[in-house]
């Protein structure tokens, strides 16, 4: 036993733990509400037709209640002293960098798709970017995810036209699809 566990005017008193402000918490859950608030007013200029028993205000409003109430929940949990866990990395060594270049492949991939979906159209450019984004994540089976890319994006895009009425971009398939 120590002199410190005896006597109780001799222990040393332990300041109390000063909680630390999470400013990155209380800043996501204000763009949260923003963004939420933003998309409510947005929404209330769309026009609504009359045959429309839904129409199309009603998943804009939902969206944005959702963003402004989680946005507000966060905003109160962080001001309780709510701390986020930090990631323990099951299969991320933490201690090494950020893969810059496949962050560079991603973003080229991505923007390769933007910049050529009116042209080539969104069969071709989904293909383009579901086989890109596997390459630059490490996939060495270029046929394969070619071919799972254009079922994708040929599928989807049917779906948003035969399943939605909405027409995708046909590019240079057009008269094909």
């Amino acid at each position: 036993m120590s002199v410190h566990d005896t006597h109780p005017e001799t222990r040393p008193e332990n300041p109390p733990a000063r909680r630390r402000v999470d400013v990155g918490q209380f800043g996501l859950a204000a763009f949260m509400v923003v963004v939420g608030i933003y998309t409510i007013i947005d929404a209330a200029g769309l026009d609504v037709g009359f045959a429309d028993p839904v129409g199309p205000r009603v998943f804009p409003y939902v969206i944005g209640a959702g963003l402004v109430l989680v946005g507000v929940l966060l905003a109160v949990a962080t001001a309780r002293g709510s701390q986020p866990e930090p990631e323990e990395g099951e299969d991320v060594d933490l201690s090494s960098s950020a893969d810059w270049l496949t962050v560079l492949k991603l973003v080229a991939v991505l923007l390769f798709t933007v910049a050529t979906v009116n042209l080539l159209g969104w069969a071709i450019s989904g293909a383009v970017l579901f086989a890109g984004a596997a390459w630059s994540l490490g996939s060495r089976t270029m046929v394969r995810d070619v071919i799972v890319g254009l079922v994708l994006a040929i599928g989807s895009w049917y779906a948003f036209y035969v399943g939605l009425g909405i027409p995708l971009t046909p590019g240079v398939l057009d008269g094909i699809l």
